[in-house]
């Protein structure tokens, strides 16, 4: 994708993420969008089909396009109870995690004391470039005692935007900075004991600006071709449940995954 194929996929996938264009919304005709973002029907036309291949935009008729419905098939049930939280106690508390029993009651059951590890909210992030390579790092996890591939990603501060959060992460642990970033999901990996929200932003483009900040955490730095995700996935090399929901959100995006024989 040339730069001003590259410049209006992402004009229009913004119109989408912003909300400028809302769900069920009509996009311009091709005509108008010709004009207006000053390219020709052959790019445009490879432009909106990349984006109906990732679900940004649906086409409905001749030449037409739309932004899929918001709308879903199923109802949410109305006539269930939740449990009733009747206090909670700080078993052991430092910077890093906190462990505390809370006083629950599930309906219809006799009260008792649950486990709940309290950690800390969490921001990762999936840039993208324009030969579909994803930024990476390969790391070595001691808790595992294995290596594997992860997203760069982190903890949000106190008081810090997790957009924000996400896009500086990026930036210390592999010294690329994100040209910008979307919020896909936030999600809890292990929601029936642990609470750590974990929000998802997924980007395309990045400028290098800098080595890596944070040695920490610092790995090997590579861009992944998309298309090696399901075996890499298949080889049991990607770690982390919030590197898992990104990439499989972009697999799922791009029509990726089963013609590769991982799922």
């Amino acid at each position: 994708m040339g730069p001003k194929s590259a410049r209006v996929y992402n004009t229009i996938r913004q119109w989408v993420v912003s909300g400028t264009l809302k769900p069920g919304e009509k996009l311009p005709s091709e005509r108008s969008l010709e004009k207006d973002l000053d390219i020709g029907r052959t790019q445009l036309r490879t432009v909106l089909a990349k984006l109906v291949a990732e679900k940004v935009i649906e086409s409905y008729a001749r030449s037409s396009y739309r932004v899929p419905s918001a709308d879903v098939s199923i109802e949410r049930p109305a006539d269930l109870e939740p449990w009733q939280i009747h206090g909670e106690r700080t078993v052991y508390d430092n910077r890093w995690v906190k462990l505390t029993l809370v006083d629950v009651e599930p309906p219809g059951v006799e009260r008792f004391e649950h486990h709940v590890v309290r950690l800390h909210h969490v921001a990762i992030a999936a840039v993208v470039d324009d030969q579909d390579r994803v930024l990476m790092l390969w790391r070595y996890r001691f808790v595992a005692d294995k290596w594997g591939w992860e997203l760069p990603g982190g903890i949000v501060d106190e008081s810090e935007d997790p957009h924000a959060a996400a896009l500086r992460e990026v930036e210390e642990e592999t010294g690329w900075r994100p040209d910008s970033l979307d919020h896909v999901v936030t999600f809890q990996p292990m929601i029936g004991m642990v609470d750590s929200p974990h929000e998802i932003y997924v980007g395309r483009g990045a400028q290098h600006v800098s080595d890596p900040t944070d040695i920490e955490v610092a790995g090997h730095i590579a861009w992944v071709p998309l298309s090696d995700i399901p075996r890499l996935m298949a080889r049991d090399e990607l770690m982390g449940s919030g590197t898992l929901v990104a990439l499989l959100h972009l697999l799922a995006s791009r029509g990726i995954g089963s013609s590769d024989g991982a799922f």
